[in-house]
């Protein structure tokens, strides 16, 4: 995709308006099911270092550890496979720091006001399909017991914070829990070469991120920056879109680009600079083809999106709504004809 020379004439003012607007705003909180495949937690069941990681089939925790779970640590690997219900690549690290707590504590076991199991940091660097680097996620907290106050409806347990991110979750805030699933417990003796061999347990992760910023499309006097792709006049009840029709969003939020440009600088005009993370589109609710996601060149925090509507969208007012790393921004309004 290209913008064309009229698009530089009309927009730009705009694009760096708005972008200089949006830093530093926060963004509303959105929620990320991750869904994890083969995942093990290897458990150190010896302190004979030798002895670590050299069994190549599948292993069970030592009798030691059945019988006594407390002040024990492990580190749990696994697949991620799906964000949000879309494919999705990457890995999730935690690592597991025993305390057995309960109000009802037995000889032996940690004695406290709440249940909870562990201490737990915990990763997830997240990929596209295709396995391009779209960001991590940082999390620390306990796990077990019941899910914090506010926490989503499909959060099972687990009170963890997220304390941080990278690449399109840099400065990222929130909460994580359980969605369900837990780990195959493994020696620490086991390869965990042989980790996808062997075979683990499917676990999900609900995180409530508070971004820093979320796609949004800017707003003109004059309404929603979107346009015609044809001749980048914007779409307006005088000149609405029709099914079927090319159009383009101007954006921002949307986050790193490839190839990358330091943070505070502008987009490149040649080459251009592609979104990195993943971008989708909907239309009254359904998926709309994006063609392309670019940093508008001479912009810091300015896109253009073209996107196709549905070639059976209804005629009236369709709402319009995008999402980048699978952050969703505000919906807006455009007239289809």
């Amino acid at each position: 995709m290209n913008p064309a020379k009229n698009t530089l004439a009309i927009y730009p003012i705009v694009i760096l308006a708005a972008c200089r607007l949006a830093l530093g705003q926060g963004a509303p909180p959105t929620i990320l099911t991750v869904d994890i495949e083969n995942f093990v937690q290897y458990q150190s069941d010896t302190f004979d270092l030798s002895k670590y990681g050299v069994t190549p089939g599948v292993t069970s925790p030592a009798a030691v550890l059945a019988s006594r779970a407390d002040f024990w640590y492990g580190v749990g690997l696994g697949d991620i496979v799906a964000v949000n219900g879309q494919p999705a690549k990457g890995l999730y690290v935690i690592y597991s720091r025993d305390v057995a707590v309960s109000p009802n504590a037995v000889p032996g076991k940690a004695i406290g006001d709440v249940t909870r199991d562990a201490m737990r940091p915990e990763v997830f660097e997240i990929l596209n399909a295709s396995g391009n680097p779209v960001g991590s996620i940082m999390v620390l907290g306990l796990s077990a017991g019941l899910a914090p106050p506010g926490s989503p409806a499909s959060q099972t347990g687990v009170n963890s914070a997220v304390i941080g991110g990278t690449g399109a979750y840099a400065g990222v805030r929130g909460t994580s829990g359980s969605g369900g699933g837990g780990a195959r417990t493994a020696s620490v003796t086991e390869d965990p070469a042989n980790r996808r061999i062997n075979g683990g347990s499917k676990t999900r992760r609900i995180i409530t991120l508070f971004p820093m910023s979320a796609p949004q499309v800017i707003v003109t006097a004059n309404g929603a920056a979107l346009t015609h792709s044809s001749d980048f006049s914007v779409v307006t009840g005088s000149k609405p879109a029709a099914a079927g029709e090319i159009l383009s969003a101007f954006m921002t939020g949307l986050g790193p680009v490839r190839p990358g440009v330091d943070p505070g600088q502008p987009f490149p005009s040649n080459p251009l600079a592609a979104v990195n993370s993943p971008v989708a589109a909907t239309v009254n609710g359904e998926p709309a083809e994006v063609l392309a996601a670019v940093g508008f060149p001479g912009a810091v925090d300015g896109y253009q999106v073209n996107f196709r509507l549905p070639s059976d969208t209804a005629k009236g007012i369709a709402t319009v709504q995008f999402s980048a790393a699978w952050i969703s921004g505000a919906p807006v309004n455009i007239p289809v004809r």
